[in-house]
């Protein structure tokens, strides 16, 4: 069994919660996936950090088998390419031109869409126009999963930016997606909605601060042996926002 095989088998279990941002990711795959052939093949998908744009690119790419490569802020063209390569179980040649004629060929003989998370550190290394390569050499459907300024700074590469198809945005979390995030992160604890819209209000659209949040209100629920909790039973506890905590003052008097 190689690499990218076993690799399909584990992101084909993944699971995650149903929430918003799946779906939204999941349409833009199939909207570029779909496409007429004199489409460009191209989306995006921006939005601030902690709002589950990365949960939603592995469940999108279990589900409809894509490669799927998270790219590091210090690669420059040749780790990014050899990653790639390495990720879809191909063993790289030693010439960028030569690797990036093997992805190209991995692609577009297997049909499988590419998920390029964290596509700002590609901006960042200049990596733009050879992804643009691999998409004119592969007619690929591929995804960029980004921050919320990742459409603002395609702007500088005219020939990339032209070959989007769609600019898709994450949105921020609501309180149907907290309730879906205490169902399947703390099944035992249902967190009511009083206490629910507190934690929505101080994540600011994070789903990671919701689900931290989430975790410290389930313990100690646990701990006081309830199946439910209020926010008249949480009181005045602390709930995790976008601020960090007030520095202590150990030289009061």
């Amino acid at each position: 069994m190689n690499v990218a095989t076993m690799k399909v088998k584990e992101e084909t279990a993944f699971k995650a919660a149903p929430l918003r941002n799946l779906a939204l990711l999941e349409g833009l795959m199939n909207r570029t996936m779909e496409r007429q052939p004199h489409l460009p093949g191209i989306v995006t998908f921006s939005g601030p950090s902690g709002f589950g744009k990365s949960t939603a690119a592995a469940y999108v790419a279990a589900k409809k088998q894509a490669h799927y490569v998270e790219i590091r802020s210090m690669w420059t063209k040749k780790p990014f390419l050899e990653m790639t390569l390495r990720q879809m179980g191909i063993i790289p040649q030693k010439m960028v031109n030569d690797m990036i004629n093997q992805i190209a060929e991995e692609l577009a003989t297997s049909q499988r869409p590419l998920i390029l998370d964290e596509f700002d550190n590609a901006v960042k290394q200049h990596l733009v126009e050879i992804v643009r390569d691999i998409y004119e050499m592969s007619g690929a459907s591929i995804v960029l999963i980004g921050e919320e300024q990742l459409p603002q700074k395609l702007q500088k590469w005219e020939r990339f930016h032209g070959r989007i198809l769609a600019w898709g945005q994450a949105d921020a979390a609501n309180i149907d997606d907290a309730r879906a995030l205490n169902k399947h992160y703390e099944p035992d604890v249902t967190v009511e909605d009083d206490l629910l819209k507190m934690v929505v209000s101080s994540a600011h659209g994070s789903i990671r601060r919701i689900v931290t949040n989430l975790n410290n209100m389930a313990q100690y629920a646990r701990a006081e042996g309830n199946e439910t909790l209020s926010a008249t039973d949480w009181g005045g506890r602390a709930i995790i926002g976008s601020r960090a905590p007030a520095a202590r003052n150990f030289n009061a008097v």
